[in-house]
């Protein structure tokens, strides 16, 4: 009998045993399905979102696990902060890297028209009735956002308008001020706050108001309709007028044009994220914040983490020429909208619409309200309890999930609140009120094919001619001469649709 070496023995040994291994993987690999295929089997369906992160950081990891495990899906949620969140948006429609849903501002609504209109993302109307919540979405809500008569979104709801000052009340108690009333005492409130050392500190290191680069969220649509101007247009014997060529934009022109050259605004407005703009505000270097006064809980919060003897305050009416006025919009904050490159077939879409319909189950939607029972809020008698101590626990770990929030206003599984706390309860108190002297947009509901396509570079005509009238950069006839560049470039074409699609409104309600 040969001889056989010990080390060829432990060759053949190890060769038989990898052999075996290989054997064994691949009888395990052909008894399990692969993994794209375990996603959509065995596992939770997966759902992507691109969303607005309207808070200083992302909701708690427990709050998502628990959000995930009451839904049944595996979330992946890309925040973007609301600062470049528009341009985030663009930058993922342009690349065809949309997530399965993506939010779309109210405001950035006419930037995806013509891709809606073009078949990128899903019509959802058919399918709505399929779902206990979703078939009880309010339907005139739903007209509102409707593109050539067809539904495409879910809309998170909102009040119509929540725009007013959030104002430093000790500020105003220092230097024996009350709160302004009108455009007039508004001004000099901003001017004391300026000039004579509301802080106490010894030092003129204030400002009266912060502003940010935006002309609509920011302080300027707000200011305008204090003026008296439209609502982006306004409707005169039948024709349609942008609201840059009234009297009144001017006048908010030449009120902030003041503003900044006596120094009573940051001087990089037109610059400044709407980060810096809060953290201005929260740090002491100026007393008046003008935007949504629904910001003002959070703003009190981390204000007086710098400075205990802090105290903010609301105001809602400052009469102008008009009386009370207030710019509004429609009854929807934006839509969620189905990308149909992410989303491959019906089956899909129906799994991500199923998520959005849990959300606004009980469990879920008072998850995404209030957070976790015990942590966050407790119950009393049927009743949300909000103490005051788990505010700063609430804006970290649970608020930034209002953003995926549908038709929160009217859903009557939300637990009510009993006590809310202070500030918040008066900024809702304050937003009812705005109701009685809102401005509306004339064309909510009217649709002009040149204004989706071309409503972007003719905006940036006027934002930019906006800004350098009040930087002192242009002459008023210099200003008026880009509102006759934004006609000759599409403007007159818009007007002329508009007008066309009311008289077909008309003409259908008269039938």
């Amino acid at each position: 009998m040969p001889r056989v070496s010990t080390r060829k023995m432990v060759l053949h040994c190890v060769h038989l045993f990898i052999i075996l291994i290989v054997a064994a993987l691949a009888g395990c690999s052909s008894m399990r399905p692969a993994q794209s295929d375990a996603r959509t089997r065995d596992e939770r369906p997966y759902v992507s979102i691109l969303a607005p992160l309207h808070f200083p950081q992302q909701p708690s990891k427990e709050v998502i696990a628990e959000l995930e495990q009451l839904t049944g899906v595996e979330l992946d949620i890309r925040w973007v902060p609301e600062g470049v969140y528009t341009d985030k948006m663009n930058t993922a429609l342009t690349t065809n890297s949309l997530a399965k849903v993506t939010f779309v501002k109210f405001t950035d609504y006419s930037l995806v028209k013509n891709a809606i209109k073009s078949g990128e993302f899903w019509e959802i109307e058919p399918y709505l009735k399929e779902f206990p919540n979703l078939s009880r979405l309010s339907p005139s809500i739903l007209r509102q956002t409707a593109v050539e008569g067809k539904i495409y979104g879910l809309y998170t709801e909102r009040p119509s308008s929540r725009q007013g000052i959030i104002i430093r009340k000790d500020w105003l108690d220092n230097l024996h001020l009350t709160e302004p009333n009108s455009l007039e005492e508004l001004y000099e409130v901003l001017k004391q706050f300026t000039y004579n050392d509301p802080d106490q500190n010894g030092k003129r290191d204030t400002i009266g108001l912060v502003d940010r680069n935006d002309l609509v969220y920011g302080v300027f649509k707000t200011l305008s309709s204090y003026f008296g101007t439209p609502n982006n247009w306004e409707l005169a014997d039948g024709e349609f007028i942008p609201e840059f060529e009234t009297e009144e934009y001017m006048n908010t022109m030449n009120f902030m044009k003041k503003l900044y050259d006596e120094k009573l605004i940051n001087q990089d407005f037109a610059l400044t994220s709407k980060e810096l703009q809060r953290d201005s505000f929260i740090r002491g270097l100026a007393g008046v914040y003008i935007g949504s006064m629904t910001d003002v809980q959070r703003l009190s919060i981390e204000t007086q983490a710098l400075n205990p003897k802090a105290r903010l305050a609301l105001i809602n009416r400052i009469k102008g020429p008009k009386g009370y006025k207030v710019w509004s919009i429609p009854n929807y904050n934006g839509l969620y909208l189905f990308s149909k490159r992410a989303i491959a077939t019906e089956e899909e879409l129906k799994q991500v619409l199923a998520f959005f319909d849990r959300t606004m189950d009980k469990e879920v939607a008072n998850l995404m309200m209030y957070g976790v029972e015990g942590r966050h809020y407790e119950i009393v008698d049927g009743k949300v309890i909000l103490p005051e101590e788990t505010s700063r626990l609430r804006v970290d770990e649970v608020n930034p999930l209002y953003s995926l929030m549908i038709a929160n206003m009217s859903n009557s599984n939300i637990l009510e609140v009993a006590q809310k706390e202070e500030l918040t309860a008066a900024a809702e108190r304050l937003s009812e009120d705005n109701e009685s002297f809102l401005v509306a947009d004339p064309t909510v509901g009217l649709s002009s094919d040149t204004y989706d396509e071309k409503n972007v570079e003719l905006a940036q005509i006027i934002t930019d001619a906006t800004y350098n009238y009040i930087l002192g950069k242009i002459t008023a006839e210099e200003f008026k001469q880009e509102t006759v560049k934004w006609r000759q470039n599409g403007g007159d074409m818009i007007i002329q649709e508009y007008g066309e699609a009311l008289e077909r409104e008309r003409l259908r309600e008269s039938r």
